[in-house]
């Protein structure tokens, strides 16, 4: 017997391996996908710009990318001792305008070098409620505590959305003719306008995507909003504020998303990488012992073995840490 509902997930014909670029944008959920992906060593760029979670400001992103664009002063505001970015989390903040551009800079530097090679693009709305700062007319990803009275709040439309992204996947097509774009909504519920105006954005958001996808056939959707609402209906998934989703409902949805996604072909090679980045976790009880000399001497063997399998596979993090 079935004693739930289980959602159907679209095969996809060519999935990715460690030969792929991958570049994740969007709210937290697009951040605990892409921390696995990085975990096992994928190719990954993980929002350059920090956290965001409309799609208005997720567009921006892109378009910073597609424009190789650098941030100076004029586009930083000083607010609470801080110099913040409209367009950026409040990680990017800084107690100085230079540090605040160096960081910004450095890091979506880095991933507009590498965007125009990504094989597959995933992009996470979490809602359709928007922050319009009235001085610049803005959509903004983040408030950095300025005045309630500075902005504008409103939802957006499906029109706007849908208006906004298909002349934005011509865009990423036109210079990228192999890029995919996958879609999905967090599951994680935006309660501040109660349970009927959280349902509400998540339904602009889903109609929104489903017109993209009608249109685009290089377009698709990854249901983790239906995983979560569907197959995880149990408070037993969330966590303690009961609207973010627990540890176990996201490596949930990240198994559906790596027999979607993922060739199977490379697991074995996963499973290795899996194996060594636990042993790389081990923290020694004798540093200067000759055991753990020849502990790290295995790991090196090791990264090298899988190196040379495969020489995509992404060891930079590691090679600065001095194993």
């Amino acid at each position: 017997m079935e004693f739930r509902t289980r959602v159907e997930i679209e095969a996809v014909q060519s999935r990715v391996d460690y030969d792929s670029r991958i570049c994740m944008l969007g709210s937290c959920f697009a951040e605990n996908i892409g921390q696995r992906l990085k975990y096992y060593r994928f190719r990954t760029e993980l929002n350059p710009c920090g956290i965001v979670y409309n799609p208005m400001s997720v567009a921006n992103v892109l378009k910073l990318m597609l424009e190789k664009y650098r941030f100076t002063e004029k586009d930083l505001l000083y607010n609470a001792d801080k110099w913040v970015s409209l367009y950026h989390h409040g990680c990017f903040s800084a107690p100085t305008k230079e540090l605040c551009l160096e960081h910004i800079n450095e890091r979506l530097g880095r991933a507009a070098d590498g965007f125009e090679k990504t094989d597959l693009l995933l992009m996470t709305f979490g809602t359709a409620w928007v922050y319009r700062y009235k001085e610049r007319g803005m959509i903004v990803a983040n408030c950095h505590r300025f005045p309630a009275g500075d902005f504008e709040r409103f939802c957006l439309t499906p029109e706007e959305i849908v208006g906004v992204y298909r002349l934005l996947i011509w865009q990423l097509r036109e210079v990228n003719p192999k890029l995919r774009i996958v879609f999905t909504v967090s599951p994680i519920r935006h309660w501040k306008d109660g349970a009927h105006g959280n349902q509400l954005s998540k339904a602009v958001l889903l109609l929104a995507i489903d017109r993209l996808v009608q249109e685009f056939p290089e377009v698709y959707y990854f249901p983790a909003y239906e995983i979560v609402m569907d197959e995880l209906r149990d408070y037993r998934f969330y966590g303690e504020d009961m609207l973010h989703i627990s540890s176990l409902a996201v490596e949930y949805i990240w198994e559906k998303f790596k027999e979607t996604w993922i060739s199977p072909a490379i697991e074995p090679l996963m499973k290795r990488v899996d194996k060594l980045n636990k042993s790389l976790a081990h923290r020694p009880f004798s540093p200067e012992s000759d055991a753990y000399r020849m502990f790290q001497q295995r790991l090196r063997q090791e990264i090298e073995t899988l190196q040379q399998m495969n020489q995509n596979i992404d060891f930079t993090s590691v090679s600065s840490s001095g194993v």
